[in-house]
């Protein structure tokens, strides 16, 4: 049988204040099991163990933001605690690091060896504490996005096999792929890799060592800003952009360092989306509240489809576009309410607090109509 605690109850044995309890309940992360007719709020075991992650994400560093759609999500316990174990290492391993550097500081100001440029480096890394959170929120979107659609795609071949198969790695020795991500072009790899060089690489930390994890010594793994790549030139047979470019602050600069250390007969593949894609779910989020944004820009804008020829021109003379057709039909709530939320606009600020709303929302949508048709449009542009 449930046991249910009044707000009181309940906070004095969690050990948090009454206050923290009803703000919790104000915004909508953490609602009461049950309200009674006069008002008293019910709280139940189970929303012990939502209140348990809700504290220990916000120890570890994570905003309220962030916090709402690790909590929404219908996640089991176990795997809610071995996410936060997961966590805990990566700030233990932190920690570890800074304190040796510490130690190392106080030998070198006792050996009177310190170098004050040294000091530069310690307050990074007394800093780098926040690249936890943003390294995890980087890897659990990426595949919340790629979830969504490995599930309800209609081409049933699939984004990534596709891409994988547009590329000829006949005579291709040498090859880079900038933004990896977590390294999923390469799962389901055929090519015999023995005497080949192939350099996987990401601006982020945090998908470099999930790669490394993944795939072990099969590839040389990296972290590399794509706007300065550590190479020399015509060095490559073979580069691999899938859907990077629009994120660079420097696409000229960017798109020269590719150019600079590709081989003049190599072949730049990469990859992006137009202004068609998926706008079915930012019409739906609209129509749950006009204020919601999925993204501060339009990525296509700055390289989609419709003007990547354009923007190839002054650094390639034969390109190549190749699309991918396909669209979505998602029959489950969740699944989408997760991706909407690892979209990186202001969806969790307004959706959070109504998040029992928008589930709602969304389902209502689904059974009307039995599916959501999601277009998709997406391609890759051959570079030579």
């Amino acid at each position: 049988m449930m046991n249910y605690y009044k707000t009181g109850q309940f906070a004095k044995m969690a050990n948090v204040s009454e206050r923290t309890i009803r703000y919790y309940d104000k915004i909508g992360l953490l609602k009461p099991s049950f309200v009674m007719d006069n008002g008293y709020r019910q709280y139940s075991e189970k929303d012990f163990i939502k209140l348990q992650k809700i504290l220990a994400l916000k120890h570890l560093g994570f905003s309220i933001e962030d916090i709402f759609p690790m909590v929404t999500s219908n996640q089991k316990f176990e795997d809610s605690l071995n996410l936060q174990i997961s966590l805990v290492n990566s700030r233990i391993a932190h920690l570890q690091v800074l304190k040796d550097a510490l130690q190392t500081t106080i030998r070198q100001i006792e050996n009177d060896s310190f170098d004050w440029k040294d000091l530069i480096s310690l307050v990074q890394m007394t800093n780098d504490d926040s690249k936890i959170v943003e390294q995890y929120m980087d890897s659990n979107n990426l595949k919340v996005r790629i979830q969504l659609h490995n599930q309800f795609s209609t081409n049933p071949q699939g984004w990534f096999p596709w891409l994988y198969s547009q590329i000829n790695f006949n005579g291709v020795n040498r090859l880079l792929e900038v933004g990896c991500g977590n390294g999923q072009l390469w799962e389901n790899n055929s090519i015999n890799l023995r005497n080949r060089e192939f350099f996987l690489s990401d601006s982020s930390e945090g998908m470099i060592n999930e790669v490394r994890q993944k795939f072990g010594k099969d590839f040389n793994c990296m972290v590399v800003d794509c706007e300065k790549i550590p190479f020399k030139d015509h060095y490559f047979d073979c580069i691999i952009a899938n859907h990077v470019l629009f994120y660079l602050s420097d696409l000229d600069q960017g798109l020269s360092e590719i150019k600079r250390v590709l081989k003049p007969n190599g072949i730049f593949y990469c990859s992006t989306y137009g202004k068609s894609h998926m706008k079915e779910i930012q019409d739906i989020v609209k129509g749950f509240d006009e204020r919601i944004e999925l993204s501060s820009n339009h990525l296509y804008d700055k390289f989609g489809l419709e003007n990547a020829d354009e923007l190839l021109k002054p650094f390639f003379k034969h390109i190549e576009k190749k699309e991918y057709k396909d669209s979505l039909l998602i029959n489950q709530a969740q699944p989408l309410i997760d991706y909407i939320m690892s979209c990186h606009g202001n969806q969790n600020e307004l959706i959070g607090p109504r998040m029992e709303e928008f589930k709602t929302y969304i389902q209502e949508i689904i059974e009307k109509n039995g599916s959501i048709f999601v277009s998709k449009q997406a391609g890759i542009l051959l570079c030579r």
